[in-house]
């Protein structure tokens, strides 16, 4: 079972006093890179946030917010007067307005409003952590169903290549044949008396040379393995990456050895196929 990288989980806890809301969103991303927004009176716990956050998600491009809003009578927030009184000061030198119009705008800019600090008290914290295991199981659900997604997507390209890589087998001795018989004409083309035998050997060796056998099979098990590592327990992107990079090595040593128009058309296409597939692989978990 694979999970996408890609996902988003909003949870929001009621207090009191105060709405607590987490919202994370992820895209895909080699590494884990957790971008957090948080107000600066909860910033002691953002090393732990982070670890919460880095254990359950592994690898995306992260954006993590939490927003606490008052919703009671109490509250810290007070107008920064002096910092007000100069952003006025400073906005009537470059536009006209009322006061009422001068201040609107300067309650808008930063450090307008100043917040005492107070300490985070167990009861918020708690709240804040079940803001966040909630967040987490949203876009782990998330990922999860685009997972989904990806993974029959996966099967059915894997399922072209396999067809394609059927005809190829079946293409196979008639290649060979061509090959053999464009090789006789061009030594009956030269008019010159050659040794049967001689002439035996350098065939078998061009024949051998152009064999794909090898390369038939290893395709062949690396997309039954490509199957098996896509229906395991965990996702693991970075090995189906793997597998990918082994598959278009054997798609490209059979079209390099082909030799024949027929057979590289079917490579063409078994290389467009994996082609998709490399690119949906970048979101994978």
């Amino acid at each position: 079972m694979i999970q996408s990288m890609t996902g988003f989980g909003k949870y929001v806890v009621q207090l009191p006093t105060k709405k607590i809301t987490v919202e994370i969103k992820s895209l895909n991303s080699k590494s884990i890179d957790l971008n957090a927004r948080m107000p600066s009176a909860y910033r002691e716990k953002e090393l732990e946030i982070r670890k919460r956050i880095a254990n359950s998600l592994q690898r995306g491009k992260v954006d993590f917010n939490l927003y606490i809003e008052i919703t009671g009578d109490d509250t810290s927030a007070q107008v920064n007067e002096s910092v007000v009184r100069q952003y006025m000061d400073q906005l009537k030198s470059i536009a006209d307005g009322t006061d009422i119009q001068l201040m609107e705008m300067a309650l808008r800019l930063p450090d307008a409003m100043r917040t005492d600090r107070e300490d985070i008290d167990e009861q918020e914290y708690g709240a804040i952590l079940e803001a966040l295991n909630g967040a987490l199981e949203e876009i782990n659900k998330f990922r999860t169903e685009e997972g989904n997604v990806l993974e029959k997507d996966f099967q059915e390209r894997i399922q072209v290549l396999k067809n394609l890589l059927e005809q190829v087998l079946a293409m196979d001795p008639e290649r060979q044949g061509t090959i053999r018989e464009r090789l006789e004409r061009a030594v009956q083309d030269l008019k010159v008396e050659v040794d049967a035998n001689r002439f035996e050997q350098e065939l078998i060796y061009y024949l051998e040379k152009y064999d794909i056998t090898e390369e038939k099979v290893r395709l062949a098990n690396h997309l039954d393995y490509f199957e098996k590592t896509l229906k395991s327990k965990d996702s693991n992107g970075k090995k189906l990456g793997f597998i990918s990079q082994e598959i278009g090595r054997e798609i490209n040593t059979i079209g390099s050895k082909a030799n024949y128009a027929p057979m590289q058309q079917l490579v063409v296409q078994m290389k467009d196929e994996l082609e998709k597939i490399k690119e949906q692989m970048l979101n994978v978990l």
